[in-house]
């Protein structure tokens, strides 16, 4: 059975996106076997619909084609994280997500979504885009979430906080249709995870004003501080609700789990780097492949 990473922005990690697949192609047995990346999660800069993380900019059209045609031809799935919790009717015409849509509507993309009128939207308006129901729905029941599996979902990516929790993740049905965030950087059990999207929702809906109003203008918006939240790579490892790279391959996947997803937006890109030595290589080839990639990344940037 083969194991899928979903690994983190299509835009931002782009370069070392792409990189690893190459290494992975090049040096194999660096790799652990039968695993590949899945997908590619995230959105192009300032997309009204985007969740999870915020991140504004501006990209070229074309240089966006680009991107999608990279990984598309590499046999690698963009996946939109449109997850937004605060989209409503309103806001379903934003030419600019809808031109990001149609730009990767083949039928091998992606869509992630929260809200339920964004999801019929999509579902009506592209509907060769697969549907994944997204972590930020926090399910915490066996109840609720196997009535979410019921549901016409690719994937249901789970609530951290059922990782580790052998007992309960045996009673779920339809694992190979579930996704686990394996490295979670929000503490266990965070009482301000919700607030904390609902506030990326919000920024993204006020980006998307303010842009229409004064697209040359610096946007602000009250920041957000969470006193909770561990974005180093290796501080996630102490939580109870991280996943050790022994553990995919000895306990998940035999239990029949075959979707990862490694968390990574918004971070610095050798940290990110780290999170893919760390989950896909074997142990005794980790130096090697972190100074293999290292290497071939500034010798990307350098031409």
């Amino acid at each position: 059975m083969s194991i899928y990473f979903h690994i983190p922005s299509f835009a931002e990690n782009f370069e070392l996106n792409i990189l690893l697949y190459e290494v992975m192609k090049m040096k194999p047995e660096y790799f652990y076997d039968d695993i590949k990346i899945g997908s590619v999660y995230g959105t192009f800069p300032s997309s009204l619909w985007n969740g999870g993380r915020t991140f504004q900019g501006r990209m070229d059209r074309n240089f966006m084609k680009e991107i999608i045609k990279q990984f598309n031809q590499r046999g690698i799935p963009i996946r939109f994280t449109f997850s937004n919790p605060h989209i409503k009717e309103e806001h379903l015409n934003d030419s600019y997500c809808n031109m990001c849509l149609k730009m990767a509507n083949n039928g091998m993309n992606e869509v992630i979504v929260v809200s339920p009128v964004l999801e019929a939207y999509i579902r009506e308006k592209y509907p060769e885009y697969k549907i994944i129901s997204s972590t930020c729905k926090q399910i915490r029941d066996l109840e609720t979430l196997t009535k979410e599996l019921e549901q016409d979902y690719s994937l249901v990516v789970l609530d951290y906080n059922w990782n580790n929790r052998f007992e309960d993740l045996e009673k779920i049905p339809s694992k190979e249709r579930c996704e686990l965030l394996i490295n979670p950087c929000c503490i266990p059990n965070c009482p301000r995870r919700k607030e904390h999207y609902d506030y990326i929702g919000r920024y993204h809906l006020a980006l998307s004003e303010h842009l229409k109003k004064y697209p040359n203008r610096p946007f602000e918006f009250e920041p957000y501080y969470c006193e909770y939240i561990t974005p180093y790579f290796y501080q996630t490892t102490k939580h109870r609700t991280h996943i050790k790279p022994k553990d995919i391959y000895e306990k998940y996947v035999p239990m029949g789990f075959k979707n990862f997803k490694i968390e990574g937006r918004s971070l610095p890109h050798f940290s990110v780097l780290e999170s893919y030595i760390y989950y896909m290589v074997k142990p005794e080839y980790k130096d090697e492949a972190r100074l293999f990639m290292l290497l071939s990344k500034i010798e990307y940037v350098k031409s």
